[in-house]
């Protein structure tokens, strides 16, 4: 990577610049798109519902491109290219300039204003948990990068489910929300998040032979910075090379109230290289190659009171572990497609995702007899977590295929698109703990999914579509440690059908259904609870013992998502001036999960080792229980006039457990964000604002500490200084508050808040941030 980024370097000092480009050449990638999708409407039957004028002052969005993020073209919901605001289903877009107008430092940035998403992340964790209308853990969203699945699953005082991405190596991000997108794959009953990391078009411009992007920036709160270099060269017009490379760092941050969160601070080294290829005409085929490299520290030690035995017991099993997570992805692309050609439209995908999280115990707080007696003299930890010195391991290897082909056809004024596609992953877990509990919360084991799917999806005139499809799943499971499995299989339809009575409104009415496979954690997790010391409270299955024993569940069945949903698009141009214009997508849904799998405790009971006073679970095991009911109103507008703009999105939402009925955890029950900006300068320079606002969950199960209700005041600058550097500055938590966005688990014995989630839940308080770009290019 560095030999190639000092080439580019090279090249840029001998190569002549191309003319001065305006702002809009940035967005050839969209544009091209754009052109590509015209072609094809000459020569093969109209696909879009309604043509539309093009949109050209439309920049709702902190950074400036010439188009509103819902007329980018996505292919997440039906695998066939469509604008987002024509997509029959809840879909959003977050494109490469919005991102960059962020300064985003993690995920979260980018996924703020998308409705019914929120983001669960520790501070001194780098990975990301993607919610998706309550639901989130074990693959019920579907995370892919470049069209790999990122299946990493840890189980601890965290979510159960999480990836490894550093957004500055995003190019975009495509979410579609419900299993209406059950056709992107098994297991997607909450939704699907597609994110494409940077390509050549994204910096290499039209009319350029060559270019390099280069990007500095840094903040405060705690001496964050960030260096990246991407650079391209199109070595013929059938050869194209790409390549860059990431460092991020920062230290300790401090929370609304002042308090440093210990261990947030971390470093990143990444790197990504594609090389593609067009062999014969309308034939592209991509290599690609993404590699991350994590260093941070996680673990808390208990800032809280120490006045109980409970309380003690956490403050004195506090751990913190050095980790090094390595995040490997390698992809090969193949697609197809030529205007002329109405029966192949082809893409198949072939995928490697390794992740490999290695810790090494470096504290704990225990001076006990017992944790000395047992480590040894000098050396502190417990049986839960090991001791200091030890090492412990999680590695996550998924190997997959995706492919599908679309065929288009008239029949009358019919006017039809068959997809038809196969897809399969295998998911290889393998963890080692030398002397802790990890073997037996997060159990060795092999899953391999797979299904296939047809879609047709109809136009008739300007006025009508309609959507059918059928999926069908299958998973075994095997675990080497524990003599059971399982498997399974099932047919899930969806079907939708939209109108146009009128230009520019088009409601339509959904259902679909999802089915999701257990993890392998849920079904094989096995042995005993270890004690961290103390005495032993139940015998467990197979002649160990344990503060509570895990049971396996070889009868486990899948989760089935039935989704119901009626929403409306409004797309209109010229509304109150010439060139502003409005767009906007609103739905309300039912999402009725059949199945719904949750770990349940057993009846509390007194110890049946030695006589302590309380009651307490013997047994915990992940369940079917009968039903789960999650139901909102989600919405995503934008009025754009060409020199202002203003954008408002969010959702009201609630989600029970239907056989208790208790609230989920994991709801967001209010989320509206605010986002609005001025464009000055003859557009170069952007002022922008976005205000977010979140209501707490208060109807959760006992034991969970509830999130925070809170306001989040961010200001952004992006000043397009010339053509080929740009400078920005942001101020992310205006009012320094304090806020913990997510409701925190209680220990599975006594109820006590688990320590480590809640001092590390916080966000960061009030962070400035500035940032340049520069960009070479030559012919």
């Amino acid at each position: 990577m560095g030999a190639s980024a000092f080439s580019f370097a090279v090249m840029s000092s001998s190569a002549a610049f191309t003319q001065a480009l305006e702002a809009e050449a940035v967005t050839r990638s969209a544009e091209q798109k754009k052109q590509k999708q015209a072609k094809r409407q000459q020569a093969k039957p109209q696909q879009d519902t309604q043509t539309t004028a093009p949109v050209m002052n439309a920049r709702a969005q902190i950074g400036a491109v010439p188009v509103q993020s819902l007329d980018a073209i996505t292919v997440a919901a039906s695998k066939t290219e469509e604008r987002a605001i024509d997509a029959l289903a809840p879909v959003s877009v977050v494109t490469l300039e919005q991102i960059q107008g962020l300064q985003p430092n993690r995920l979260s940035d980018v996924l703020y204003r998308i409705p019914g998403v929120s983001v669960q992340e520790r501070g001194d964790d780098p990975a990301t948990v993607i919610n998706i209308r309550g639901l989130q853990d074990f693959g019920r969203v579907a995370v892919v990068v470049d069209g790999a699945r990122q299946n990493y699953q840890r189980t601890g005082h965290n979510a159960n489910g999480s990836f490894f991405l550093d957004p500055e190596l995003v190019g975009s991000v495509d979410v579609v929300r419900g299993p209406t997108a059950n056709i992107y794959g098994s297991g997607a009953i909450g939704g699907v998040v597609s994110f494409r990391t940077k390509d050549i078009n994204d910096v290499v411009r039209p009319g350029e032979r060559w270019g390099v992007d280069m990007t500095g920036a840094g903040g405060t709160n705690n001496a964050r910075g960030l260096g990246s270099i991407f650079g391209g060269v199109r070595a013929d017009p059938n050869v194209d090379v790409f390549g860059g490379a990431v460092y991020r760092t920062q230290g300790n941050y401090k929370d609304g109230n002042g308090t440093e969160i210990g261990n947030t601070g971390n470093e990143i080294a990444a790197g990504l290289m594609k090389v593609t290829v067009r062999p014969a005409d309308g034939h592209e085929i991509k290599l690609g190659g993404i590699f991350q490299d994590y260093q941070y520290s996680i673990g808390q030690f208990n800032r809280g009171p120490v006045l109980t035995a409970a309380q003690r017991a956490l403050f004195q099993g506090s751990s913190v572990y050095a980790s090094n997570a390595k995040n490997y992805t390698g992809t090969l692309t193949w697609k197809y497609s030529k205007p002329d050609d109405n029966l192949w439209d082809w893409n198949m995908s072939l995928y490697g995702n390794r992740t490999d999280n290695d810790q090494l115990k470096t504290y704990h707080n225990s001076a006990t007899a017992a944790g000395a007696a047992f480590c040894g003299n000098g050396s502190f930890g417990n049986n839960i977590s090991g001791c200091v010195g030890d090492r412990r391991g999680y590695v996550l290897d998924t190997l997959g295929i995706d492919v599908y082909n679309t065929t288009r056809f008239n029949v009358g004024d019919w006017r039809n698109a068959v997809t038809l596609g196969l897809d399969a992953f295998q998911d290889d877990v393998k963890t080692f703990d030398s002397r802790g509990n990890s073997n037996i919360t997060t159990p060795s084991g092999l899953r391999t999914v797979s299904g296939g799917f047809a879609q047709l999806k109809q136009n008739y005139s300007t006025w009508f579509e309609a959507i059918s499809a059928i999926r069908y799943d299958r998973y075994d499971l095997h675990s080497p440690f524990v003599a059971t499995g399982g498997g399974g299989d099932r047919f899930s339809p969806k079907f939708t059908v939209g109108v146009t009575p009128v230009p520019g409104f088009t409601p339509y009415a959904s259902y679909a259904e999802g089915y999701r496979a257990p993890a392998i954690t849920e079904t094989l997790i096995a042995g005993a609870h270890a004690t961290g010391g103390g005495p032993a409270l139940f015998p467990c299955p197979g002649g160990t013992a344990g503060l509570f024993c895990f049971l396996p569940n070889p009868g486990l069945q899948p989760e089935v998502g039935k989704n119901k949903e009626i929403g409306i698009n409004l797309k209109y141009n010229d509304v109150f001036a010439a060139g502003d214009s409005f767009r906007g997508k609103f739905n309300v849904f039912r999402n009725d999960i059949d199945d719904y799998i949750d770990l349940v405790a057993s009846t509390p009971r007194s110890a049946i080792l030695v006589p302590v006073p309380g009651l307490f679970s013997q047994f915990y095991q992940y369940q079917n229980i009968a039903h789960a009911q999650i139901e909102g109103f989600e919405w995503e507008t934008v009025y754009d006039t060409g020199l202002w703009y203003v954008g408002l999105s969010g959702n009201l939402m609630r989600g029970k457990n239907v056989a208790t009925n208790v609230g989920l955890a994991t709801i967001t029950p209010r989320k509206v964000v605010t986002t609005g900006g001025v464009r000055l300068l003859d557009r170069r320079l952007v002022l922008a604002a976005q205000w977010s606002s979140f209501g707490a969950n208060n109807d959760v199960p006992a034991g969970y500490l509830p999130a925070t209700g809170y306001e989040l005041v961010n200001l952004y600058l992006t000043w397009n200084a010339t053509k080929d550097i740009v400078f920005s500055a942001s101020i992310d938590n205006l009012l320094n508050q304090y806020y913990r966005p997510y409701a925190v688990p209680g220990s599975s014995t006594d109820g006590t808040n688990q320590n480590d989630v809640l001092w590390s839940s916080p966000g960061p308080g009030r962070v400035y941030k500035a940032g340049l770009k520069i960009h070479f290019g030559g012919v």
